[in-house]
């Protein structure tokens, strides 16, 4: 792929603006190529009939919809914004105000789903807030003032049972194990399966074909000895034949 395609990419799943040095860092090339790029990127969508467009202030880029189409938009929001929260939409809250700050990868942890559309609409609302925690390099959602305003309650610490569901170790085990899951496919993936050499694949065989040798040798060994032992019967018969022929 051409390095405005990465850029284009990057870009639409991004949900925050993208600096170029941002972005030249991540893609592991120069600054001044991926300007170039984004410059190139802009035009595209100008020259184009597209419902998208890359807007850029003070070196920040983002995709959003055009502003053509900002009637329609700005009615689907409203839409979406004003109705009342879905199923997944208020377990996505639940967890957040009993367990935040959380981040993204934690929420979808929990419910075994991928959150980004419920946290976006989550935020459009302005339900909850990110926080960007730049030593953790980590993206931190909690509860804002208005769902705090909205519940009537002083404080998050106030929600029902909020001390131990938000200290509950079945949910940390939860996370854990599937941190564990990951860490360990990410290990399954990364690990070649073993080649045995043709040395070693050759005397095993050899080995194998030895054991079959050793294994028909013992039953010719056995089948012989049953055959000694009958001809050995056979002979004391005999014997007894002429013994009892001779008292006669």
């Amino acid at each position: 792929m051409s390095l405005k395609s990465q850029i284009e990419s990057l870009l639409f799943v991004a949900n925050k603006p993208l600096t170029s040095k941002e972005l030249a860092g991540f893609l592991k090339t120069d600054k001044k190529a991926v300007d170039e790029q984004l410059a190139a990127l802009m035009q595209d969508y100008t020259d184009s009939d597209s419902g998208l467009q890359v807007i850029e202030n003070s070196d920040k880029y983002q995709i959003v919809s055009s502003a053509a189409n900002s009637q329609v938009v700005s009615d689907f929001i409203h839409d979406e914004t004003s109705g009342e929260l879905s199923r997944p939409s208020l377990e996505t809250l639940t967890i957040i105000a009993y367990r935040g700050p959380i981040t993204k990868i934690d929420l979808d942890r929990i419910r075994g789903v991928n959150c980004s559309l419920i946290v976006r609409n989550l935020l459009i609302r302005g339900l909850i807030e990110e926080k960007f925690d730049k030593e953790k390099n980590e993206t931190y959602y909690a509860v804002t003032l208005d769902f705090i305003r909205y519940l009537g309650i002083n404080k998050v610490n106030d929600l029902p049972d909020y001390e131990r569901l938000n200290k509950d170790e079945s949910i940390e085990k939860m996370i854990n194990a599937a941190t564990q899951v990951e860490q360990v496919d990410q290990t399954a993936k990364t690990v070649e399966p073993e080649v045995l050499p043709e040395e070693s694949v050759a005397a095993e065989e050899a080995g194998d074909e030895d054991s079959e040798s050793e294994e028909d040798e013992e039953l010719d060994e056995e089948e012989n000895e049953d055959e000694d032992e009958e001809e050995d019967e056979d002979e004391d018969e005999d014997e007894e034949d002429e013994d009892e022929d001779d008292k006669d």
